[in-house]
This record gives structure tokens, C-alpha cells and sequence, in this order.
């Protein structure tokens, strides 16, 4: 998995405009926003940006 660093520059959270950093192992692209945390699944070198599809990396407490 494959992802252009000016994309990634480009893209933020959907949910909160944050910046997004990359998971390699999970292949996701991660809010680095401590108040939303989503993760965006890449399917076929395609980051997947719809809030309904990523799941939430915070501890439900």
C-alpha cells in the first residue's frame, strides 16, 4: 500500500479538518485529533473519507 505524500498532504478528517497520519499495518489513515481519533479504512490504495465507514480508535470509558 501505496499513498502519494502530496495526497496525504492534502486530505484532512472529514469529521473535524484535522491532519491525518498513516497506519501501514491497520491500512487506514488516522485523525491525529485527540477529540475525534477516527480511522479511514484504504481499500485497494484508495482511502475510504465518508465518517460512516470509519471506526473510532478512542476507549469508550
Amino acid at each position: 500500500m501505496l499513498l502519494d505524500s502530496t495526497l496525504l498532504g492534502i486530505l484532512a478528517c472529514p469529521a473535524c479538518h484535522s491532519n491525518l497520519s498513516v497506519d501501514y499495518e491497520a491500512k487506514e489513515l488516522v485523525c491525529n485529533s485527540a477529540d475525534c481519533g477516527l480511522a479511514y479504512p484504504i481499500r485497494d490504495n484508495i482511502p475510504i473519507m465518508l465518517v460512516d465507514e470509519a471506526r473510532s480508535t478512542r476507549r469508550s470509558g
